[in-house]
């Protein structure tokens, strides 16, 4: 009988455990004081830039409010800020503080106008950091060793610096002319880049990453290898973006072993030639882009018929053949661009019935041409 009290006391201890573990959820955040230091100092340091012009001072948040409720920042239930998202916000200057923010997970700093390099900034200082996206925002120079540190990265976002300098340039244009490519600066067509360290270096304690979008990144130094190292060390990965990256071709055989990848862009690099198992790599491919990456002879029509995939861009590849099969009505393909390419016989019957399909633009068999397949 003596048990039956103790078990009562135990079921009561327990059910105000949960009680208190649940009702942590439901505790108004209060940001802690040091972090609130950390954000007032970085809004100090930061300012309104638009087109690379100062403006005026970073003023976004209300120093009379708690901080976990500022926009773009986020708590967790003690008081950490465990997200800062700063994206499109025309900003500039030294953003330093945020490396005091030590339980930051997720960190947005895209399309900002930072003008500057990486080097200086602490990056090892965020153990915990899971989503970095610095895509966008004007940073130029070398990729530092310190974003090598990050081994809890799921998603890694260093894309498209170029994008700003070129409107950069554009605004600088007194006739406000459009530049050519060709008569940029080598570093500005492709701001950043990995040379020490290499893109291996930089990836190699890399290993939760699910997402890496290196678009514009220089990678031709060492890039030979690039492709078996990613295949060897990015067992996660599912979404791949490397366009315009300087990547030596062609493409190798042990892509196979990215059992999850499922979005593939590598656009603008001379691949050349497909290894002879891409049809197991591409399997599981949704979206797949190969646009001016130099492909020659007869592409294999069998890929056009997987039933995962969505979207196809191959276009810009002037001696590549692409001929169609006859679509089934299952088909997922929805999206398939051939502008620059050479397609063989006559549009399948399958395509021009099909309700949920409908052809947008397609100039005659065997002529360079545009072709979309588009759901309605």
């Amino acid at each position: 009988m003596k048990t039956l009290p103790f078990l009562v006391s135990l079921f009561f201890l327990f059910s105000c455990f949960l009680s208190l573990v649940f009702s942590l959820d439901d505790l108004p955040m209060q940001c802690l004081d040091y972090q609130r230091s950390s954000l007032l100092q970085l809004q100090h340091d930061l300012y309104y830039s638009p087109n690379f012009t100062f403006s005026s001072k970073f003023e976004l948040w209300d120093v009379k409010t708690d901080c976990c409720w500022w926009e773009g920042v986020t708590c967790d239930a003690f008081g950490h800020v465990i997200g800062l998202d700063l994206s499109y916000k025309n900003i500039s200057g030294s953003f330093d503080s945020i490396f005091d923010l030590h339980h930051l997970q997720h960190l947005n700093l895209a399309g900002n106008n930072f003008n500057t390099t990486l080097l200086s900034y602490g990056f090892d200082k965020l153990p915990n950091l899971t989503h970095l996206n610095l895509s966008s925002s004007c940073f130029h120079g070398q990729i530092p060793v310190k974003i090598s540190f990050l081994t809890r990265l799921v998603s890694l976002d260093l894309s498209n610096q170029d994008d700003c300098y070129r409107i950069y340039y554009h605004f600088l244009d007194p006739h406000n002319g459009i530049y050519d490519d060709d008569l940029l600066p080598y570093e500005l067509q492709r701001p950043l880049k990995l040379e020490n360290p290499d893109f291996k270096t930089l990836i190699k304690n890399l290993r939760n990453l699910t997402e890496l979008n290196l678009d514009g990144v220089d990678i031709s130094f060492h890039s030979i290898k690039w492709c078996k190292t990613t295949s060897l060390v990015l067992s996660k990965l599912q979404v791949l973006r490397m366009s315009n990256c300087g990547l030596k071709g062609p493409l190798c055989s042990s892509l196979s072993k990215l059992a999850f990848l499922s979005k593939l862009f590598l656009g603008g690099n001379p691949i050349s030639s497909l290894p002879p198992n891409f049809l197991e790599i591409s399997s599981r491919l949704v979206s797949l882009s190969l646009a001016n990456c130099g492909l020659s002879g007869y592409f294999p029509t069998e890929i056009l018929l997987l039933p995962k995939i969505q979207s196809i861009d191959l276009s810009a590849n002037y001696d590549l053949m692409v001929e169609f099969p006859e679509f089934p009505s299952s088909s997922a393909l929805r999206i398939l661009s051939l502008s620059g390419t050479y397609f063989g016989g006559k549009v399948p019957e399958s395509i021009a019935s099909e309700a949920e399909l409908r052809i947008k633009e397609l100039a005659k068999s065997f002529m360079p041409a545009i072709f979309w397949i588009l759901c309605i």
